[in-house]
């Protein structure tokens, strides 16, 4: 009897497997469960939906201490996603309530999905433009934003303190910054741009942070 070749069975595969997904989804809100399509495109790294469902709640509890709301919403918010990529923050803040979102990126293939996402959602709440996100910070009105996120690009670490400062600008007294970037930022050196740490937390190589205005509270 002929055996069985078992050549195939030891090819391995010479190239890695891409761990980065292809699409995220909306965790909560009237849109929950909508999935949004990730591209191919180098260093896009959409927030981790673990990491964006705690965010998501630590908003909710800012927004009930002022406007007795629960579940996860955000009545009467304005927000800014001034590094938008996917969208999933902003869309995820328009889903929750916010009655604004600005998206914002320099691709102009992710603007056309966000565009089409926009329609299919019939998002009214929400607006696209194609720029810089710092830019767009600089241009918003001083202390109106309830929600400023901030997802740069890692590689690209010359952003991130001009970012802070207009976010530190842009953002409303009672608001809140997310930040994620691939380290710490501590106290220290935030201070000078106007901001402290109200949470942290850290998922695989990112780092979450949830900034608020003025110097930390004394321990």
């Amino acid at each position: 009897m002929k055996k069985p070749d078992k050549t195939k069975a030891r090819v391995q595969p010479t190239g890695r497997a891409d761990k980065r997904p292809h699409e995220v989804r909306i965790i909560g809100g009237q849109w929950k469960r909508t999935r949004l399509a990730v591209a191919d495109k180098p260093g896009l790294r959409p927030t981790p939906d673990r990491v964006r469902e705690t965010l998501f709640n630590w908003l909710a509890s800012l927004a009930g201490a002022s406007s007795g709301a629960t579940g996860g919403a955000l009545p009467g918010w304005h927000c800014i996603d001034a590094f938008a990529g996917t969208g999933a923050l902003g869309l995820e803040a328009a889903s929750r309530g916010a009655v604004s979102v600005l998206l914002v990126d320099q691709e102009s293939a992710l603007v056309d999905q966000l565009l089409k996402l926009k329609t299919k959602l019939a998002a009214e709440a929400v607006r696209i433009e194609r720029g810089n996100g710092v830019t767009a910070l600089e241009r918003t009105t001083a202390n109106s934003m309830h929600a400023v996120f901030l997802d740069p690009p890692f590689e690209i670490p010359a952003l991130y303190e001009p970012a802070l400062r207009a976010a530190a600008r842009a953002v409303h007294d009672d608001g809140a910054v997310y930040l994620e970037a691939a380290r710490l930022w501590n106290d220290e050196e935030l201070a000078p741009l106007g901001l402290h740490v109200y949470r942290h937390l850290k998922a695989g190589a990112v780092h979450a942070h949830l900034l608020r205005k003025g110097p930390a509270s004394a321990a």
